[in-house]
């Protein structure tokens, strides 16, 4: 176990391409995924207005949207054509339609109504726009009610103005950022695949050389199943003890240092997040041993892993809900160690739940621990099994 603990340590630290896995890319990744969402919402999203009411009510609309800090009015159009048109150049994500008759009716004490027309392309957009438009028009509403009242106390004009007082309150996201709600599952995300590409690699890299020691004839191949087996373990746990070693530093960056540096949400107990790490980084490093059987180069790991970053993220239930996920999905999604870990972590990172709250994804990470490190070793011994017919047949082969 020392030998191969030690014999993995100095891999990592001589092959270029682990080190880009295991150190580079989880320095660098969480910096940029960061650094991009660090305004966390989107503000100032230009918008067009189309006014054919041209009256006091309809200006005071405009300049209530253009007020808020998610809208900026930076054109006026004529029709809705033009401002279609806008739209289409991604000069404007949208546009507001203010009808002819918008005054009128407002004087004559009838119901108004005003098209808000949006970009659905980004929902972000969408969400401004909408928003922006919603508390504008709830704003003049007040207005209109305060200035028809017959009231004339103070308390009076807030009863009436809004008869049931409610107070809105952001849980675990207060700006309503998407840095805090994305970032924290990314981060897990990261380590997750940054474990998986490397050991990965290292797998294609040993069997590389093994098969070439095989057709010089220098490599030594166990008979005793005991003999196997032992060889098996010791060599399975001195290689993940070395992968652990180095990725619990490379956790604590990520997990600590990089949501410190752009100010997001850590409101969990670091006890638990460390205790909540550790059968994670073992699911995960003995399910990329189990992976790493189908890498027989060290490049074709690449080609399985890498374009799974999307689909583990909407499977773990962060960027998609997963009781909305169908049957099938949500029961695949529980053969990753990363669907655990990211739920278990943004719970008690994000949201202040203790360790015993997500006993159910704790107690599964070290399920999937146990299970995928029983079929290492059995797809260890399998392999040590080739080998044996493999070194046979090649001794055996006719001289021609």
């Amino acid at each position: 176990m020392n030998k191969s603990f030690a014999r993995e340590l100095y891999l990592i630290f001589h092959d270029e391409g682990i080190l880009i896995f295991f150190i580079v890319v989880p320095l660098l990744y969480p910096l940029i995924y960061s650094f991009i969402y660090t305004d966390e919402v989107v503000r100032d999203v230009p918008v067009c207005v189309v006014d054919e009411s041209h009256s006091v009510e309809s200006r005071k609309f405009i300049r209530l949207v253009d007020a808020t800090a998610d809208v900026k009015v930076v054109a006026y159009a004529s029709d809705q054509h033009e401002a279609q048109k806008l739209r289409r150049e991604r000069k404007t994500y949208g546009y507001i339609c203010i009808p002819s008759d918008f005054g009128d009716l407002i004087t004559h004490g009838e119901q108004a109504h005003i098209g808000v027309f949006t970009d659905m392309s980004g929902m972000l957009y969408y969400k401004a726009i909408v928003m922006a438009s919603t508390n504008a028009s709830l704003e003049m509403n007040a207005d209109i009610k305060l200035s028809r009242s017959e009231t004339t106390t103070a308390e009076q004009d807030k009863a009436t103005v809004s008869p049931i007082r409610y107070d809105e309150v952001a849980l675990f996201n207060p700006q309503g950022g998407f840095a805090a709600f994305l970032i924290p599952a990314v981060l897990m995300l990261i380590l997750h695949q940054t474990m998986l590409l490397g050991v990965g690699m290292s797998a294609g890299t040993r069997r590389e050389q093994r098969q070439q020691r095989i057709a010089a004839g220098m490599h030594e191949v166990h008979r005793s199943l005991f003999k196997a087996l032992r060889d098996a373990l010791h060599r399975t746990w001195g290689r993940c003890f070395a992968y652990i070693v180095v990725f619990i530093p490379v956790s604590a960056y990520v997990l600590s240092v990089v949501p410190r540096i752009f100010n997001l949400v850590q409101i969990g107990s670091f006890p638990d997040v460390a205790m909540l790490m550790l059968p994670f980084l073992l699911a995960v490093v003995f399910f990329a041993e189990t992976i790493s059987h189908l890498v027989t180069r060290r490049e074709t790991i690449i080609l399985l892993i890498v374009f799974t970053s999307v689909p583990l993220l909407f499977l773990s239930g962060v960027s998609w809900p997963g009781c909305a996920l169908p049957p099938f999905w949500h029961h695949f999604a529980m053969f990753f160690p990363s669907t655990f870990g990211i739920n278990a972590f943004v719970k008690i990172n994000t949201c202040g739940a203790s360790l015993a709250e997500v006993r159910t994804e704790y107690i599964s990470l070290w399920i999937q621990a146990g299970a995928y490190f029983v079929m290492c070793v059995y797809l260890t011994l399998w392999e040590k099994s080739r080998e044996y017919r493999q070194e046979i047949a090649w001794f055996e082969e006719p001289d021609l």
